[in-house]
């Protein structure tokens, strides 16, 4: 009776834990990685389209990203693109490609971007917290219309803590896991 409540709670957090990797993946770690330019677009045919879409995104070196266009007219716009984000790395354009050559973080651009790794870690653990207590609050309405009984919404509550204590523990770790990342020199 409860279950497709709790099946539908799980989804929902696995949803939040895939939301909180692509989050952590956009935070630089002193490292080139193709993720770091994912959520830059650039105009092209009128529509905002991801610079992955529109180019060849390479890894030559740990410390160097090479954007290669299929369409050359594209450089100047990716590069503008580039320039315009939060990355801050300044873009080389050649007039064959992109490089962005990824800088050594200091001290304290590492402190800095833990905070934003505890901050958007927080966000996701608030959106797991808010599926639980929809889940709790749906579970409580079933109860009241004598759906279920006292002792299945008991048990069905203890589940979804306990549910909801594997997704922030899940959270936690990928955290800290991307947290050591940033902080290694």
């Amino acid at each position: 009776m409860t279950a497709d409540l709790l099946g539908d709670a799980e989804r929902r957090m696995q949803k939040a834990i895939e939301a909180l990797k692509q989050d952590l993946n956009a935070i630089r770690a002193g490292r080139a990685s193709s993720a770091l330019i994912d959520r830059i677009t650039v105009e092209y045919y009128g529509a905002p389209t991801p610079i992955n879409q529109v180019a060849s995104v390479t890894v030559p070196e740990a410390r160097l990203l090479v954007i290669q266009p299929w369409d050359k007219k594209l450089l100047v716009d990716i590069e503008k693109a580039i320039q315009k984000s939060d990355l801050g790395i300044n873009p080389n354009n050649d007039g064959q490609v992109i490089r962005l050559v990824i800088p050594p973080m200091s001290e304290e651009r590492r402190r800095d971007l833990v905070k934003t790794l505890h901050k958007k870690s927080d966000e996701h653990k608030v959106a797991i917290r808010n599926i639980r207590r929809d889940v709790q609050d749906k579970l409580r309405d079933r109860e009241k219309k004598k759906e279920v009984s006292e002792d299945e919404l008991k048990r069905s509550t203890d589940k979804l803590q306990k549910l909801t204590d594997r997704f922030i523990d899940e959270m936690d770790k990928i955290g800290k896991t991307k947290e050591l990342e940033i902080l290694e020199v």
